[in-house]
């Protein structure tokens, strides 16, 4: 099976300069834990709900701060014509949820989660779940609590 069979194809890219504010009231409206940020029709980050809350909050900065502020820069992402075995390891070994799916040409054509994944009737739950337990350790590139 490959990523195209489950990913959410509509995404809604929001601007770096967008506010938290902005960003977070985006997030509520459509049931979403995290935004893609693009410029210039590219991919430049991915804000999550996490990111709002703790680079953001937690240290002391308000609804009008930039999205470009806080936003993940390194941006993970995977193909669209992608083993989804595959992803899920990958999703495993970078401890992430989701990832943006691009098409060969690099541009944004959807995202994909572990939600997304675990509910298609065609994946294999041991992958699955072994995704979720290497997602759930803690620590890890993406970690951002203090050290």
């Amino acid at each position: 099976m490959k990523v195209s069979d489950c990913m959410t194809r509509k995404v809604r890219v929001i601007e770096p300069a967008m506010t938290l504010r902005e960003a977070a009231r985006l997030m509520a409206d459509l049931d979403a834990g995290v935004l893609p940020v693009g410029q210039n029709d590219r991919l430049v980050g991915m804000l999550t709900d996490r990111d709002i809350a703790i680079r953001a909050i937690g240290a002391g900065k308000g609804p009008d701060t930039r999205v470009s502020d806080i936003m993940s820069v390194e941006v993970k992402y995977c193909f669209e014509d992608e083993d989804i075995d595959h992803v899920v390891r990958n999703m495993g070994d970078l401890q992430v949820r989701r990832l943006p799916v691009m098409n060969r040409d690099k541009r944004l054509v959807g995202i994909v989660t572990l939600g997304d994944i675990a509910t298609h009737r065609r994946t294999d739950c041991e992958v699955v779940g072994e995704a979720l337990g290497s997602i759930s350790r803690q620590g890890g590139t993406h970690s951002q609590s203090a050290h």
